[in-house]
């Protein structure tokens, strides 16, 4: 049996409210392991716990109990990150520097230097689809680019694990459908990726498992789906089918011309579930 690429066990944070005898649960007991090469979405209401974990998945935050791992490595410590790259909800770049030299910059950070940086960059950069932009400052790109060039610098040091907080958000359809087809060909490639989305309608596209809080609690969890399948219903979808055989399914299907194509649980949508588990309206 494979490690996880992430492992949770028994996860609680509290946050004390200051100069109040009050304390706040952020996550209560929360356990949970994603597989390598999955793309897993981490779901839940603002307030939820959702960055609270990911923040201690990455070892930036201490939990109050319980453990994560990364790769059968301890988060805490930081040969575990070695495998690690991560674009937060809000990466701040240095505006007057290009794509090349951010792209540079962080190469440096990780230990890359010469021919192997500089070969490195080229591969990021026409990865992303951000070759033409190369030599042009950061403070001239769209949300949609600095997006991508954040989703370049995540991938660096060629990391085994990527963690995206709200990697889309603010940015246009297009620029949102290229970054979708960027995450399914880091999954391609075999990288497991941790995605923290409000889109859901793009979550269902690319997750291959899903995990919702609500209040710091793991409401649900499982394969995408399973957890959206309409477990009292069943779909047949015919070829060649005429009105009257419609008319007639149950008795006609197996003798006529018609052909069973799919014959699968009718699902709904995952905003649809989301907002059931959640409670809201």
């Amino acid at each position: 049996m494979s490690t996880p690429a992430i492992s949770i066990q028994n996860l609680t944070k509290i946050y004390p409210i200051p100069f109040k005898r009050e304390k706040v649960v952020a996550v209560k007991d929360l356990s949970l392991a994603v597989e390598p090469g999955q793309v897993y979405g981490l779901l839940g209401p603002n307030g939820s716990g959702k960055s609270t974990t990911m923040k201690i998945v990455l070892g930036l935050v201490t939990p109050t109990a319980g453990k994560t791992e990364i790769f059968g490595r301890d988060s805490r410590t930081v040969e575990s990150r070695e495998d690690v790259g991560f674009l937060p909800e809000n990466p701040y770049f240095y505006k007057f520097l290009t794509g090349s030299e951010t792209l540079h910059f962080y190469g440096k950070i990780c230990g890359l230097s010469g021919a192997k940086l500089r070969e490195r960059t080229r591969e990021l950069l026409a990865l992303v689809g951000l070759e033409n932009a190369a030599d042009r400052r950061l403070g001239g790109y769209s949300k949609g680019m600095l997006q991508r060039i954040g989703l370049a610098q995540a991938m660096v040091q060629e990391p085994r694990l990527l963690v995206l907080d709200e990697p889309t958000a603010g940015v246009d359809p297009a620029g949102s459908r290229e970054i979708r087809d960027l995450i399914l060909d880091f999954k391609k490639r075999g990288i497991t990726v941790l995605l923290c989305s409000h889109l859901l309608g793009q979550v269902q596209e690319i997750c291959d498992r899903i995990g919702i809080l609500h209040q710091g609690v793991l409401v649900r969890e499982g394969k995408l789906d399973e957890l959206i399948s309409i477990e009292s219903q069943t779909e047949l979808i015919l070829e060649n089918a005429t009105p009257e055989l419609l008319a007639e399914i149950q008795a006609a299907v197996a003798k006529s011309k018609a052909r069973v194509v799919e014959q699968r649980k009718p699902q709904t949508t995952l905003e649809r579930y989301f907002l059931e588990v959640t409670g809201k309206p």
